[in-house]
């Protein structure tokens, strides 16, 4: 699939996608911001991205704000503290700010404290929280290759995760689909 990179206003590198995977620069929508959230290895960027080609809008991979002692840390099997997200959470919530009429960004967003720290700079912004079993996100990790992120770090991201609250804009979708299957049950629940 052809991606067409253009930095935005903040100098982030978004991607464009037209449906049909051919490239083109995205028809803007009133849609609300979105965010991908889940542990490692629940699909966020592979959703994320197939989201954006649906609603023709920017995506953008979080991964790639993470600054190099992050990548480093993880690589290294170690979980990042809150100190670490801080800094590229607020990266993450700058480029929510800058799409505010549409946009959707794959972050992990394990903890409320994470999300109320986006929403901070862009309060509509709505979640696509991806859950699955262990044993099932356990065996995407292993078919996985050349990921910053080892499958050692899952038990400490199911450990942190905190399920979307009731008073939370978001949708949960079960991971053991297809990701079209998840895209459509999130645009069916989505406000």
């Amino acid at each position: 699939m052809a991606a067409a990179v253009s930095v935005g206003w903040n100098g982030i590198a978004t991607s464009y996608y037209s449906p049909d995977g051919t490239v083109e620069h995205a028809l803007r929508t009133s849609r609300t911001p979105t965010v991908v959230m889940g542990v490692t290895g629940s699909g966020k960027s592979t959703v994320g991205a197939a989201l954006a080609r649906r609603l023709r809008v920017p995506f953008l991979d979080a991964d790639a704000l993470h600054p190099p002692g992050n990548l480093a840390k993880m690589a290294a099997g170690q979980p990042l503290s809150d100190d670490d997200r801080y800094p590229w959470l607020e990266r993450v919530g700058e480029w929510l700010a800058g799409h505010r009429d549409g946009g959707v960004v794959s972050c992990s967003a394990l903890k409320r404290a994470y999300r109320d720290q986006l929403r901070a700079h862009c309060p509509r912004v709505e979640f696509l929280h991806l859950r699955g079993s262990p044993e099932v996100i356990a065996r995407r990790l292993g078919g996985r290759s050349g990921h910053f992120m080892p499958a050692a770090l899952l038990a400490s991201q199911l450990d942190t995760l905190e399920p979307l609250g009731d008073n939370e804009s978001g949708v949960s979708v079960d991971v053991d689909q297809d990701v079209a299957a998840i895209v459509d049950a999130f645009l069916a629940r989505s406000r």
